[in-house]
């Protein structure tokens, strides 16, 4: 069996920083693998211990800056990937959802994968409908929010769990080849050894342009435009006090008899 996992490097912003119209100052932005995506990778990577799958393939979507984020996942485990990458994506700001879509699928068809596992959402543009939409455009069942796969894939059936709206939860068989995405929380994703960093380096990672896996340079275009960036007003303030309980209980139950909390 093979396991293609999507993963993705975002963007990540320090506690203070600046906005200059619709960007974040270079000095304020961090990047590290997509959290999501992180278990995704930890769940492949379990199958195959398990003796359940074969192969790990790990599949990205980005420029050469992104590789030593992404070897995060051959580090962990990942057997090697593919990163799509051209010239027509560097003026891209926002790349939408069906772009990923063709792109992905064509990545996908081409390596011919039993399981896709993909993140939920990606922490910057937090679409969560990147995986779904691949199911569909390729044909392969799908299961969205994920929180718990049974590792033995019993006659080409995963036995899953997954996350519906108002604490709800969702027991149901998936036949394969299928998308799955996955829900934070559904393992402990390692710390990726000195032993595997060091392995990672040596891993291949095969780079593909977008005639390489035969998309057109129009599936990349989008509607979307980002036409504002701004950090949104807190809705409530919090209070703190300095000094003990003694001292401050009589301060915290003033602002209670305020709001109408105690009499």
């Amino acid at each position: 069996m093979k396991i293609l996992v999507t993963v993705k490097e975002v963007a990540t912003v320090e506690d203070e920083f600046e906005i200059d119209g619709t960007e974040i100052a270079d000095q304020y932005l961090g990047a590290d693998l997509n959290e999501w995506d992180d278990y995704a990778i930890e769940e492949a990577v379990q199958l195959q211990e398990g003796g359940i799958a074969d192969e790990v393939v790990a599949v990205t979507i980005g420029p050469e800056d992104c590789e030593q984020t992404i070897r995060q996942a051959l580090a962990k485990g990942a057997d090697r990937a593919v990163r799509v990458w051209d010239d027509a994506l560097e003026d891209v700001d926002l790349l939408d959802v069906n772009a990923k879509t063709e792109i992905l699928s064509a990545v996908i068809e081409e390596e011919d994968p039993d399981l896709v596992l993909s993140g939920v959402q990606a922490g910057d543009d937090s679409f969560a409908a990147t995986g779904v939409s691949v199911a569909e455009n390729i044909g392969f069942q799908w299961g969205a929010v994920v929180n718990h796969l049974e590792h033995d894939l019993e006659d080409g059936i995963a036995s899953v769990r997954r996350e519906l709206e108002g604490g709800v939860e969702e027991l149901t068989n998936i036949d394969l080849p299928a998308v799955l995405t996955i829900q934070t929380g559904i393992n402990e994703p390692r710390y990726a050894s000195l032993r595997g960093i060091r392995q990672a380096q040596q891993k291949p990672m095969d780079v593909q342009t977008l005639a390489d896996i035969g998309v057109d340079e129009s599936t990349i275009e989008t509607e979307l435009e980002l036409t504002d960036m701004y950090e949104p007003e807190s809705e409530s303030d919090a209070t703190f006090w300095e000094g003990s309980a003694e001292e401050t209980a009589s301060e915290l139950g003033e602002l209670l008899r305020d709001k109408g909390v105690a009499q």
